[in-house]
């Protein structure tokens, strides 16, 4: 009995995992995982992983399900992460009012970083992110003397970063922002007027309505490139 009673919590503690032990975990589902991202999220407060003495993190099951509930939540929601905190807090939790909460990722203003905090994120140089503005692909605003960039441009870099390893220039990648804004310039002449009403229910209809039809939208990009993609392979 007390040889089981000791053995208890060390299995206990084997259930939990080091920061770059959940890292690995996740880069099947979430390519783009880092360890900055991770602390990035503790960070912000959305993290609570147990620190050992030495101030190493250990995550149980449970901090890598709500952690993979962000992930989720960033990359199918779009949403900021000032309304994923509220999500998690909610009583009803993450899953519940789907559509609202894809309304609420496209009107809630995006979190906000410098140039320094996106190159850090991205893991990109000054010198790339300048490249990848000058052809739209990033987009800051200016305050002060520095640039102000949306926290979606994260993803936006580390994609761009990739595509760059095969020797696609940021001139090339234009090509992606200029197909972007057909779709969006196309979704915004079915929407507009229900956007501009000043009748606050026929606006929300409008945005539900914006949402359904870039689902839509995306859906059957995403299917056109495959099948494309399909005919290349076959030669």
């Amino acid at each position: 009995m007390s040889v089981s009673a000791a053995q208890a919590p060390e299995r206990s503690e084997q259930r939990l995992l080091t920061i770059g032990s959940v890292c690995r975990s996740l880069q099947a589902e979430f390519p783009d995982i880092s360890i900055s991202k991770i602390r990035y999220l503790e960070d912000q407060g959305l993290l609570t992983p147990r620190r050992t003495q030495s101030g190493y993190r250990l995550f149980s099951a449970d901090d890598v399900e709500r952690l993979e509930t962000i992930l989720r939540l960033q990359r199918d929601e779009f949403l900021p992460l000032r309304v994923i905190r509220q999500e998690l807090a909610s009583p009803s939790g993450p899953g519940k009012e789907r559509r609202r909460r894809r309304a609420a990722g496209i009107t809630e203003p995006d979190d906000e970083l410098d140039l320094r905090e996106l190159c850090e994120r991205a893991a990109i140089t000054p010198e790339l992110a300048r490249e990848l503005e000058e052809y739209g692909l990033l987009h800051s605003r200016r305050e002060g003397g520095d640039r102000i960039y949306p926290a979606t441009d994260v993803d936006i870099a580390v994609a761009c970063a990739k595509l760059s390893r095969y020797g696609i220039s940021a001139r090339h990648l234009r090509t992606f922002r200029t197909a972007a804004d057909r779709e969006t310039g196309l979704l915004h002449q079915l929407v507009a007027p229900s956007l501009r009403s000043r009748n606050a229910e026929r606006r929300e209809a409008g945005i539900e309505e914006l949402q359904t039809l870039a689902e839509l939208a995306q859906e059957l990009s995403q299917l056109l490139f495959w099948r494309d993609l399909r005919h290349l392979a076959a030669g």
